[in-house]
């Protein structure tokens, strides 16, 4: 009888030992189970803190604009932009035509004197007097409309000309 009591004993501790380890498991799941609302405000929390972030953004990142001074056009400064015009300069010698002086205005460059002397005819008929310049350098006819001694005046009359010979410059004659 002795060994009766002792299985019953071995199963009566097996049963309670696994009822306490599996409370012990349900324990431990149930306390370490989260709730819904807590994550609800973790949430709501991290988005209130996004929408502010966002909000001091836009309100650094707007752009800063200068107020408009209006004037009336009488009070309006043109500035001559003549000292910025570009001068390209070469060795040429006079074919035919007037002699250049400091400042020509070029409207035509050309590799056969023939095509030069048909724009040096049709800028006679339009009042000019051009005249026809050889680069020996660049075996080139340039085609000078005009010529003059100041720089000012070579762009006035190149930006005039410019309304036919898009392609206008000006030439200094070394």
């Amino acid at each position: 009888m002795n060994k009766g009591l002792i299985s019953i004993n071995k199963k009566i501790m097996k049963k309670s030992l696994v009822l306490c380890a599996g409370l012990c498991v349900a324990f431990a799941f149930t306390s370490c189970k989260s709730s819904e609302s807590a994550y609800k405000k973790a949430y709501e929390k991290a988005k209130a803190q996004e929408q502010a972030q966002s909000a001091d953004v836009a309100q650094t990142s707007a752009p800063v604009v200068t107020p408009l001074e209006q004037k009336p056009a009488t009070q309006t400064t043109v500035v001559d932009n003549a000292d910025n015009a570009v001068v390209r300069q070469e060795s040429v010698t006079v074919v035919s035509g007037p002699a250049l002086k400091n400042f020509g205005v070029v409207v035509g460059s050309f590799s056969l004197k023939a095509n030069a002397e048909g724009l040096q005819g049709t800028l006679k008929s339009a009042g000019y007097d051009p005249s026809i310049v050889y680069n020996s350098e660049r075996n080139m006819y340039r085609v000078v409309a005009a010529s003059f001694d100041g720089k000012t005046d070579a762009v006035k009359d190149r930006n005039t000309l410019r309304a036919m010979y898009a392609d206008a410059w000006l030439l200094f004659n070394k």
